[in-house]
């Protein structure tokens, strides 16, 4: 994705500071009268468009990619996966931790679906089988 056309805040800087420098080098300028003070036009603010530009990279980035989606299931299922070498080397010890099993559970529960089908359909599997070895110890997930 390639952002083009933003704007450079240096002309609004340097039209800034011009106005900030004294004219005749006094430390104070002349007052100014309320018949000029009503006819002055404020200053413009001068920086409006560079917010709205920044609104618009902000909004473009909070919106997923296609492979996000499918970086988000991948690291979902090796998730999954390691859990699931960890209940099997505790299985082996002889002691399954049950804090263990609800982290499992919980990690069940967090899935949100991607938009890559293949990567889905390897993501059910390994779900399947997590779910399985929960149901032998007895936990059942929703």
């Amino acid at each position: 994705m390639r952002i083009s056309g933003f704007q450079s805040l240096s002309s609004t800087q340097a039209k800034a500071s011009a106005r900030r420098r004294p004219a005749s080098g006094s430390a104070f300028a002349p007052t100014v009268s309320d018949e000029t003070a009503q006819a002055a036009p404020a200053p413009s603010a001068g920086g409006g468009a560079t917010v709205t530009s920044l609104s618009a990279v902000l909004a473009l980035q909070s919106v997923e990619d296609a492979t996000s989606g499918r970086k988000r299931a991948l690291r979902h299922g090796n998730d999954l996966l390691d859990a699931l070498e960890n209940l099997k080397v505790e299985l082996l010890g002889g002691k399954v931790a049950a804090d263990r099993l609800e982290r499992l559970m919980a990690m069940l529960k967090s899935r949100r679906p991607g938009d890559d089908a293949d990567v889905e359909a390897v993501v059910d599997e390994i779900e399947l089988r997590a779910r399985v070895e929960l149901a032998k110890l007895g936990r059942f997930a929703d």
